[in-house]
Protein backbone atom coordinates (compact mmCIF):
# COMPACT_ATOMS: atom_id res chain seq x y z
CA UNK A 1 0.00 0.00 0.00
CA UNK A 2 0.97 3.70 -0.95
CA UNK A 3 0.81 4.69 2.79
CA UNK A 4 0.04 3.82 6.14
CA UNK A 5 -3.21 4.72 6.40
CA UNK A 6 -4.99 1.81 6.14
CA UNK A 7 -8.12 2.96 5.27
CA UNK A 8 -11.86 1.47 5.46
CA UNK A 9 -13.52 1.83 2.40
CA UNK A 10 -17.52 1.28 3.18
CA UNK A 11 -18.58 1.83 -0.36
CA UNK A 12 -17.06 -0.54 -2.63
CA UNK A 13 -18.73 -2.14 -5.16
CA UNK A 14 -18.22 -5.77 -6.99
CA UNK A 15 -20.16 -7.01 -10.26
CA UNK A 16 -19.23 -11.06 -9.79
CA UNK A 17 -20.06 -13.28 -12.74
CA UNK A 18 -23.58 -14.19 -11.70
CA UNK A 19 -24.61 -10.98 -11.47
CA UNK A 20 -23.16 -9.69 -14.81
CA UNK A 21 -24.81 -12.94 -16.08
CA UNK A 22 -28.07 -12.16 -14.85
CA UNK A 23 -28.22 -8.69 -16.33
CA UNK A 24 -27.13 -9.65 -19.35
CA UNK A 25 -29.97 -11.71 -19.74
CA UNK A 26 -32.01 -8.78 -18.86
CA UNK A 27 -30.58 -6.57 -21.20
CA UNK A 28 -29.37 -4.14 -18.40
CA UNK A 29 -26.37 -2.77 -19.53
CA UNK A 30 -25.93 0.83 -17.32
CA UNK A 31 -27.25 1.74 -14.19
CA UNK A 32 -28.85 4.97 -13.27
CA UNK A 33 -27.10 5.86 -16.80
CA UNK A 34 -23.40 4.76 -15.98
CA UNK A 35 -22.37 2.31 -18.07
CA UNK A 36 -21.92 -1.27 -15.60
CA UNK A 37 -18.40 -1.32 -15.16
CA UNK A 38 -15.79 -4.16 -15.78
CA UNK A 39 -14.56 -5.51 -12.64
CA UNK A 40 -12.71 -8.33 -10.52
CA UNK A 41 -10.96 -8.75 -7.27
CA UNK A 42 -7.65 -8.21 -8.67
CA UNK A 43 -8.82 -4.90 -10.18
CA UNK A 44 -10.17 -3.97 -6.52
CA UNK A 45 -6.80 -5.18 -4.71
CA UNK A 46 -5.24 -2.93 -7.80
CA UNK A 47 -7.04 0.26 -6.50
CA UNK A 48 -6.67 -0.59 -3.13
CA UNK A 49 -3.48 -0.68 -2.86
CA UNK A 50 -2.81 2.75 -4.67
CA UNK A 51 -5.13 4.37 -2.31
CA UNK A 52 -3.81 2.57 1.26
CA UNK A 53 -7.32 0.78 1.42
CA UNK A 54 -6.67 -1.90 3.20
CA UNK A 55 -9.99 -3.39 3.64
CA UNK A 56 -13.36 -2.69 1.27
CA UNK A 57 -16.86 -3.89 1.88
CA UNK A 58 -18.10 -5.26 -0.66
CA UNK A 59 -21.55 -4.47 -1.53
CA UNK A 60 -24.22 -5.23 -5.07
CA UNK A 61 -25.63 -1.66 -6.53
CA UNK A 62 -28.86 -0.48 -7.82
CA UNK A 63 -30.71 -2.24 -9.42
CA UNK A 64 -30.59 -5.22 -6.83
CA UNK A 65 -31.21 -8.71 -7.66
CA UNK A 66 -34.88 -8.74 -8.21
CA UNK A 67 -36.07 -8.52 -12.05
CA UNK A 68 -39.55 -9.78 -11.59
CA UNK A 69 -39.11 -13.76 -10.56
CA UNK A 70 -38.69 -14.39 -7.22
CA UNK A 71 -36.53 -17.74 -7.43
CA UNK A 72 -34.43 -15.87 -9.40
CA UNK A 73 -33.75 -13.08 -6.79
CA UNK A 74 -33.11 -15.08 -4.14
CA UNK A 75 -30.50 -17.54 -6.08
CA UNK A 76 -28.80 -14.65 -7.64
CA UNK A 77 -28.54 -13.23 -4.00
CA UNK A 78 -27.52 -16.19 -2.79
CA UNK A 79 -24.92 -16.48 -5.15
CA UNK A 80 -23.60 -13.01 -5.04
CA UNK A 81 -23.39 -13.57 -1.13
CA UNK A 82 -21.46 -16.62 -1.21
CA UNK A 83 -18.96 -15.16 -3.58
CA UNK A 84 -17.67 -12.45 -1.38
CA UNK A 85 -17.89 -14.92 1.52
CA UNK A 86 -15.29 -16.40 -0.68
CA UNK A 87 -13.52 -13.84 -1.15
CA UNK A 88 -13.00 -12.72 2.45
CA UNK A 89 -11.01 -16.10 2.83
CA UNK A 90 -9.18 -15.66 0.19
CA UNK A 91 -7.86 -12.21 1.14
CA UNK A 92 -8.29 -12.10 5.14
CA UNK A 93 -9.02 -8.93 6.19
CA UNK A 94 -9.05 -7.10 2.22
CA UNK A 95 -12.78 -7.92 2.07
CA UNK A 96 -15.85 -7.84 3.92
CA UNK A 97 -19.47 -7.89 2.93
CA UNK A 98 -22.93 -6.10 2.92
CA UNK A 99 -24.81 -8.97 1.65
CA UNK A 100 -27.63 -8.54 -0.62
CA UNK A 101 -31.03 -9.18 -0.18
CA UNK A 102 -34.12 -10.21 -2.21
CA UNK A 103 -35.66 -7.44 -1.65
CA UNK A 104 -38.71 -6.29 -1.93
CA UNK A 105 -39.66 -9.15 -0.91
CA UNK A 106 -39.78 -9.58 2.92
CA UNK A 107 -40.04 -12.86 3.70
CA UNK A 108 -37.39 -13.90 1.39
CA UNK A 109 -35.37 -11.12 3.09
CA UNK A 110 -35.73 -12.18 5.91
CA UNK A 111 -34.22 -15.52 5.37
CA UNK A 112 -31.34 -14.60 3.31
CA UNK A 113 -30.31 -12.46 5.91
CA UNK A 114 -30.09 -14.64 8.60
CA UNK A 115 -28.26 -17.31 6.26
CA UNK A 116 -25.49 -14.29 5.29
CA UNK A 117 -25.43 -13.21 8.55
CA UNK A 118 -25.43 -15.99 10.83
CA UNK A 119 -23.51 -18.46 8.42
CA UNK A 120 -21.40 -16.83 5.96
CA UNK A 121 -20.60 -14.09 8.84
CA UNK A 122 -21.26 -11.23 6.75
CA UNK A 123 -20.54 -7.73 8.61
CA UNK A 124 -24.11 -6.27 7.31
CA UNK A 125 -26.77 -5.88 4.25
CA UNK A 126 -26.96 -3.55 1.95
CA UNK A 127 -30.72 -2.16 1.07
CA UNK A 128 -31.30 0.29 -1.57
CA UNK A 129 -33.24 3.27 -0.53
CA UNK A 130 -36.32 1.75 -2.96
CA UNK A 131 -37.38 -1.04 -4.67
CA UNK A 132 -39.83 -1.60 -7.42
CA UNK A 133 -40.94 2.03 -6.03
CA UNK A 134 -41.73 1.00 -2.05
CA UNK A 135 -39.32 2.95 0.68
CA UNK A 136 -37.53 1.51 3.23
CA UNK A 137 -39.94 2.64 5.97
CA UNK A 138 -42.92 0.93 4.54
CA UNK A 139 -44.69 -0.94 6.57
CA UNK A 140 -44.56 -4.23 4.72
CA UNK A 141 -40.87 -4.82 5.69
CA UNK A 142 -41.07 -4.14 9.63
CA UNK A 143 -40.88 -7.92 9.84
CA UNK A 144 -37.14 -7.19 8.49
CA UNK A 145 -36.67 -4.37 10.14
CA UNK A 146 -37.33 -6.50 13.47
CA UNK A 147 -34.49 -9.23 12.41
CA UNK A 148 -31.82 -6.68 11.15
CA UNK A 149 -32.78 -5.10 15.05
CA UNK A 150 -32.59 -8.30 16.82
CA UNK A 151 -29.17 -8.79 15.55
CA UNK A 152 -27.89 -4.75 16.03
CA UNK A 153 -27.13 -5.18 12.14
CA UNK A 154 -25.36 -2.78 10.17
CA UNK A 155 -27.36 -1.47 7.08
CA UNK A 156 -25.68 0.18 4.42
CA UNK A 157 -28.28 2.35 2.47
CA UNK A 158 -27.56 2.16 -0.82
CA UNK A 159 -29.80 4.51 -3.54
CA UNK A 160 -31.88 3.07 -6.97
CA UNK A 161 -33.86 5.12 -9.71
CA UNK A 162 -37.00 4.98 -8.17
CA UNK A 163 -39.84 4.78 -10.81
CA UNK A 164 -40.73 8.36 -10.43
CA UNK A 165 -37.69 9.53 -11.15
CA UNK A 166 -37.37 7.56 -14.41
CA UNK A 167 -40.56 9.13 -15.52
CA UNK A 168 -39.11 13.40 -15.58
CA UNK A 169 -37.70 13.05 -18.58
CA UNK A 170 -34.96 15.54 -17.21
CA UNK A 171 -32.02 14.30 -19.68
CA UNK A 172 -29.35 13.50 -16.64
CA UNK A 173 -28.05 10.23 -15.97
CA UNK A 174 -29.83 9.01 -12.66
CA UNK A 175 -26.60 9.14 -10.85
CA UNK A 176 -26.47 12.82 -10.98
CA UNK A 177 -28.82 13.80 -9.11
CA UNK A 178 -31.77 10.94 -8.96
CA UNK A 179 -30.19 9.12 -7.17
CA UNK A 180 -29.37 11.27 -3.87
CA UNK A 181 -33.43 12.15 -4.46
CA UNK A 182 -33.86 8.41 -3.62
CA UNK A 183 -31.25 8.64 -0.41
CA UNK A 184 -32.75 11.46 0.80
CA UNK A 185 -36.69 9.95 0.63
CA UNK A 186 -35.45 6.80 2.07
CA UNK A 187 -33.88 8.60 5.07
CA UNK A 188 -36.40 10.85 5.53
CA UNK A 189 -39.44 7.60 5.41
CA UNK A 190 -37.27 6.15 7.65
CA UNK A 191 -37.83 8.79 10.72
CA UNK A 192 -41.21 9.60 9.87
CA UNK A 193 -42.43 6.11 9.20
CA UNK A 194 -41.12 5.67 12.86
CA UNK A 195 -39.10 2.60 11.87
CA UNK A 196 -35.71 4.50 13.52
CA UNK A 197 -37.75 4.89 16.65
CA UNK A 198 -39.25 1.42 16.48
CA UNK A 199 -35.66 -0.35 15.60
CA UNK A 200 -33.07 1.34 17.05
CA UNK A 201 -30.28 -1.29 17.27
CA UNK A 202 -30.05 -0.81 13.78
CA UNK A 203 -26.70 0.98 12.67
CA UNK A 204 -27.41 2.81 9.12
CA UNK A 205 -25.10 4.05 7.05
CA UNK A 206 -26.08 6.67 3.74
CA UNK A 207 -24.45 6.64 0.84
CA UNK A 208 -23.20 9.74 -0.77
CA UNK A 209 -22.63 11.78 2.05
CA UNK A 210 -26.80 11.00 3.00
CA UNK A 211 -27.49 12.88 -0.47
CA UNK A 212 -29.23 15.97 -0.03
CA UNK A 213 -30.45 15.09 3.70
CA UNK A 214 -27.67 17.38 5.75
CA UNK A 215 -28.86 20.79 3.49
CA UNK A 216 -32.12 20.38 4.52
CA UNK A 217 -32.07 19.04 7.93
CA UNK A 218 -33.63 22.18 9.40
CA UNK A 219 -36.05 22.10 7.41
CA UNK A 220 -37.03 18.57 7.84
CA UNK A 221 -36.99 19.66 11.36
CA UNK A 222 -40.22 21.21 11.21
CA UNK A 223 -41.91 18.27 11.35
CA UNK A 224 -41.75 18.28 14.80
CA UNK A 225 -44.68 20.49 14.63
CA UNK A 226 -46.65 18.45 12.81
CA UNK A 227 -48.88 16.19 15.38
CA UNK A 228 -49.05 13.14 13.05
CA UNK A 229 -45.18 12.77 13.70
CA UNK A 230 -45.12 13.16 17.41
CA UNK A 231 -45.32 9.65 18.13
CA UNK A 232 -43.27 8.35 15.36
CA UNK A 233 -40.45 10.84 15.39
CA UNK A 234 -41.20 11.76 19.62
CA UNK A 235 -37.07 12.18 19.82
CA UNK A 236 -37.31 14.83 17.34
CA UNK A 237 -36.28 14.88 13.51
CA UNK A 238 -32.87 15.92 13.87
CA UNK A 239 -32.08 13.70 16.67
CA UNK A 240 -33.19 11.04 14.06
CA UNK A 241 -30.89 11.88 11.43
CA UNK A 242 -27.71 12.30 13.94
CA UNK A 243 -27.88 8.59 14.11
CA UNK A 244 -27.16 8.22 10.69
CA UNK A 245 -23.21 7.04 9.65
CA UNK A 246 -22.27 8.68 6.19
CA UNK A 247 -19.78 7.78 3.81
CA UNK A 248 -18.08 10.39 1.61
CA UNK A 249 -18.30 8.57 -1.60
CA UNK A 250 -18.68 11.10 -4.80
CA UNK A 251 -18.61 13.47 -1.75
CA UNK A 252 -15.04 14.69 -0.86
CA UNK A 253 -15.14 18.06 -1.29
CA UNK A 254 -15.50 20.99 1.15
CA UNK A 255 -19.22 21.94 0.46
CA UNK A 256 -20.79 18.60 1.31
CA UNK A 257 -17.84 17.74 4.33
CA UNK A 258 -19.02 21.20 5.59
CA UNK A 259 -22.49 20.51 6.01
CA UNK A 260 -21.43 17.09 7.54
CA UNK A 261 -19.39 18.87 9.69
CA UNK A 262 -21.86 21.25 11.39
CA UNK A 263 -24.83 18.18 11.51
CA UNK A 264 -22.98 15.30 13.19
CA UNK A 265 -20.20 14.26 14.63
CA UNK A 266 -17.29 13.50 13.01
CA UNK A 267 -17.41 9.91 14.30
CA UNK A 268 -20.63 9.49 11.95
CA UNK A 269 -18.32 9.89 9.17
CA UNK A 270 -16.97 6.87 7.04
CA UNK A 271 -14.56 6.26 3.69
CA UNK A 272 -15.99 5.48 0.62
CA UNK A 273 -14.95 4.98 -3.10
CA UNK A 274 -17.77 4.08 -5.17
CA UNK A 275 -14.91 1.93 -6.90
CA UNK A 276 -16.06 0.17 -9.97
CA UNK A 277 -18.67 2.70 -10.79
CA UNK A 278 -16.30 5.51 -9.33
CA UNK A 279 -13.71 4.69 -11.87
CA UNK A 280 -9.44 4.07 -10.52
CA UNK A 281 -8.79 7.79 -11.65
CA UNK A 282 -11.56 9.04 -9.59
CA UNK A 283 -10.87 6.85 -6.45
CA UNK A 284 -7.67 8.65 -6.32
CA UNK A 285 -9.03 12.17 -7.28
CA UNK A 286 -11.65 11.96 -3.63
CA UNK A 287 -8.49 10.29 -1.99
CA UNK A 288 -6.25 13.28 -2.47
CA UNK A 289 -9.61 15.94 -1.96
CA UNK A 290 -10.27 14.32 1.61
CA UNK A 291 -6.28 14.41 2.42
CA UNK A 292 -6.13 17.93 1.38
CA UNK A 293 -9.93 18.96 2.75
CA UNK A 294 -9.94 22.27 4.54
CA UNK A 295 -12.79 20.96 6.58
CA UNK A 296 -11.19 18.40 8.68
CA UNK A 297 -7.82 18.07 10.95
CA UNK A 298 -5.21 15.43 10.91
CA UNK A 299 -6.92 13.34 13.70
CA UNK A 300 -10.94 13.59 12.16
CA UNK A 301 -9.07 12.73 8.82
CA UNK A 302 -7.17 9.42 10.41
CA UNK A 303 -10.95 8.62 12.05
CA UNK A 304 -12.41 9.15 8.83
CA UNK A 305 -10.10 6.87 6.98
CA UNK A 306 -10.31 4.13 9.45
CA UNK A 307 -11.13 4.50 13.20
CA UNK A 308 -14.67 5.31 12.80
CA UNK A 309 -15.71 2.74 10.74
CA UNK A 310 -13.89 0.27 13.71
CA UNK A 311 -17.02 0.99 15.48
CA UNK A 312 -19.06 -0.67 13.44
CA UNK A 313 -16.69 -3.67 11.82
CA UNK A 314 -14.41 -4.15 14.96
CA UNK A 315 -13.20 -7.28 13.54
CA UNK A 316 -10.90 -5.12 11.32
CA UNK A 317 -8.63 -3.70 14.32
CA UNK A 318 -5.30 -5.18 14.75
CA UNK A 319 -3.90 -5.84 18.44
CA UNK A 320 -3.74 -3.33 20.25
CA UNK A 321 -6.03 -0.68 18.17
CA UNK A 322 -8.49 1.37 19.52
CA UNK A 323 -11.62 1.49 18.52
CA UNK A 324 -14.20 4.35 19.45
CA UNK A 325 -16.98 4.25 21.45
CA UNK A 326 -19.92 4.46 19.36
CA UNK A 327 -22.49 7.54 20.37
CA UNK A 328 -25.12 6.67 23.48
CA UNK A 329 -28.34 7.06 21.83
CA UNK A 330 -29.88 7.17 25.31
CA UNK A 331 -31.63 10.75 24.93
CA UNK A 332 -31.49 11.01 28.99
CA UNK A 333 -34.41 11.92 31.35
CA UNK A 334 -34.23 15.91 30.41
CA UNK A 335 -34.20 15.43 26.61
CA UNK A 336 -36.97 13.38 27.11
CA UNK A 337 -38.70 15.69 29.04
CA UNK A 338 -38.47 18.13 26.58
CA UNK A 339 -39.31 16.24 23.96
CA UNK A 340 -42.44 15.51 25.64
CA UNK A 341 -43.15 18.84 26.59
CA UNK A 342 -42.68 19.96 22.87
CA UNK A 343 -45.16 17.02 21.79
CA UNK A 344 -47.77 18.13 24.39
CA UNK A 345 -47.19 22.00 23.37
CA UNK A 346 -47.72 20.67 19.29
CA UNK A 347 -50.92 19.02 20.20
CA UNK A 348 -51.78 21.77 22.14
CA UNK A 349 -51.68 24.13 19.27
CA UNK A 350 -53.29 21.99 16.92
CA UNK A 351 -56.68 21.45 18.87
CA UNK A 352 -56.56 25.45 19.43
CA UNK A 353 -55.98 25.88 15.18
CA UNK A 354 -58.71 23.76 14.63
CA UNK A 355 -61.42 25.31 16.75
Amino acid sequence: MSSSARRIDVHHHFVPPPYREVMARHGIQKVAGAELPTWSASDSLKVMDANAIETALLSISAPGVYFGDVDEACSLARSCNEYTARLAEQHPGRFGSFAVLPMPLTEHACHEAAYALDTLNADGVVLLGSTQGKFLGAPEFDELMAELDRRRAVVFLHPNLHESSEQLGLGAPGFLIEFLCDTTRAAVSLILSGTLERYPNIRWILAHAGGFLPYVAWRLSLANLLPQYTTSAPAGVLSYIRRFYFDTALSPAPFPQAALRELVEPSQILFGSDFPFAPAPVTTMQRVTLETSPIWGDDVRRGIDRRHALTLFPRFATAGESIINSATRDEGVLTSMKYAAANASVRLIDRLRNR
